[in-house]
């Protein structure tokens, strides 16, 4: 049953036009599918490198900012006596001073102290305040490098990158506000420029980074922003997907793949049913008129007016034994392509001399040239004519060549039979002036059934096999055939055999 469905498809064209655009429209769409899945994939993985880089940025300034804020504490607890009350008082004073700087330190100093919500429970709570008021204010009117230490932002930075798990190239600077520069750069400082521009070597790239985050967020305006820029960002970002992909696109040209040699699986298969088809329609007629001429003349021996006379009863006889003759050549040529095919053929090799062959084919083949009043000439040049080969089947190859361009010539053939020397052995052209052979069908002429299309399909006898017995043969002989041939001005088929 599958089977048949199968030839049915096969046979039936429009079918096929619609299974094979049912497959393209599939595949197509398994393509689109696949590239969008691995360009959302790209933007996921792009969405969270951003977001983690962010975060690290963030974290390198919190701790560089908290940093400073334990500088300063220690600073005031190595100022005054130190003791259980005093430490508790600087860390309340502390807490204060914190919550009221939320007001990005827009009020003065009494302000400060009279609207931070609750005043101090003692005089030296209250000097505390005062105390690390006037060293944040100290610490803030200080220049940014002085507030970055270069040991730290590249020890934190380094130790964020690795907890994050990003090991890759990268350069960071701090941006100063005031100098509307860079003052440090991957672990240096830098002089300032006097005019913003874009520097060149790889600066640039650091100006046009989008990885920043502002440093002492907490002053009245954070006077600067720490940069970081990542030249492998692209493969960063593709290293976790790159896999997915690659198999993707195997997967993918694997389909591609079984899908483009279905359809050359499917053509070729019509073509091979639609050659077999006219092979059997061939056979039909090259076997019915044998066939009815027999019977007939079996009719005619057995007749009364016949029967009695036996000059006509061996001459019906004659008929008979042509015809059967004739069937018995048609099958002999379809077994033997068969053998051929399986390898069970056997050559029985000697040493033959081409001309001489070629002279008896042409010999026994001269009449059924004249009896269209064409010509048949023999042009023998080659010194060393001699071969090693199977006589019988490099006779027959002969006269499938001769059979070929008498078939393929209208009117009056007019065949030459060449022989010349080569590097490789002795070659053999069979010319003539007939129909031609288009440029397309010339790929498939040495093919079983083939055959080319001459209008009407019985106007040219046979079934195909000639030139795939003559390729097969040849290559049997370790030789070459070439064909070449222009429409409207006819071919010539040329074999090469190797000499003895």
């Amino acid at each position: 049953m599958p089977g048949t469905l199968f030839f049915f498809l096969l046979m039936n064209p429009r079918r096929i036009r619609l299974i094979i655009s049912l497959m393209t429209a599939a595949l197509v769409g398994i393509i689109c599918l696949q590239l969008y899945w691995i360009g959302w994939n790209i933007r996921l993985n792009e969405e969270q490198f951003d977001k983690n880089v962010y975060d690290i940025l963030h974290r390198v300034a919190d701790k560089i900012e908290y940093y400073e804020s334990i500088t300063v504490l220690e600073a005031l607890k190595n100022t005054f006596r130190p003791s259980a009350d005093f430490n508790r008082n600087l860390r309340r004073a502390a807490q204060r001073l914190e919550s009221a700087s939320a007001s990005r330190r827009r009020l003065h100093a009494d302000t400060l102290i009279q609207g931070g919500g609750e005043l101090p429970h003692s005089f030296e709570e209250e000097m505390l305040r005062w105390e690390l008021m006037k060293v944040n204010q100290l610490v803030d009117s200080r220049v940014l490098t002085d507030r970055v230490p270069l040991d730290l932002l590249d020890n934190v930075l380094r130790e964020e990158l690795k907890s994050y798990g990003i090991d890759a190239p990268y350069e960071y600077a701090v941006y100063s506000k005031a100098h509307q520069s860079f003052v440090i750069r991957n672990g240096h400082y830098v002089v300032p420029e006097n005019t913003p521009h874009l520097p060149a070597s790889g600066v640039s790239s650091l100006y046009n980074s989008p990885y920043r985050a502002p440093l002492f967020s907490k002053d009245v305006e954070p006077p600067g922003y720490l940069v970081i820029y990542f030249p492998a960002r692209t493969q960063l970002v593709l290293g976790s997907v790159w896999k997915s992909m690659l198999l993707a696109f195997v997967f993918t040209g694997i389909i591609l793949f079984c899908f483009l040699y279905t359809i050359q699986v499917i053509y070729r298969q019509k073509k091979l049913s639609e050659m077999k088809t006219d092979f059997i329609n061939n056979m039909t007629h090259e076997f019915k008129t044998p066939i009815a001429t027999i019977s007939l003349a079996t009719d005619s021996i057995i007749s009364p007016m016949v029967i009695q006379d036996p000059d006509k009863i061996r001459r019906f006889a004659e008929i008979i034994r042509q015809e059967n003759r004739r069937m018995n050549g048609q099958v002999e040529r379809v077994l033997q392509i068969a053998q051929l095919d399986r390898n069970e053929i056997q050559l029985r090799i000697a040493e033959i001399d081409l001309h001489d062959l070629i002279r008896q084919a042409v010999a026994n083949f001269s009449l059924q040239v004249e009896k269209r009043q064409g010509t048949l000439r023999l042009d023998l040049q080659a010194r060393n004519p001699v071969v090693r080969g199977d006589a019988t089947h490099l006779s027959s190859v002969i006269h499938n060549l001769l059979d070929n361009a008498n078939k393929y010539s209208p009117l009056q053939p007019e065949i030459t039979v060449r022989t010349r020397d080569t590097s490789h052995g002795v070659a053999i052209t069979v010319e003539d002036k007939g129909m031609g052979i288009s440029k397309e069908a010339r790929k498939y002429i040495f093919d079983k059934f083939y055959r080319v299309h001459t209008g009407n399909l019985h106007d040219v006898k046979g079934f195909g096999l000639g030139l795939s017995y003559v390729k097969a043969i040849v290559d049997a002989h370790k030789g070459a055939v070439d064909v070449r041939s222009e429409l409207g001005k006819g071919s010539a088929f040329t074999i090469t055999l190797p000499c003895k």
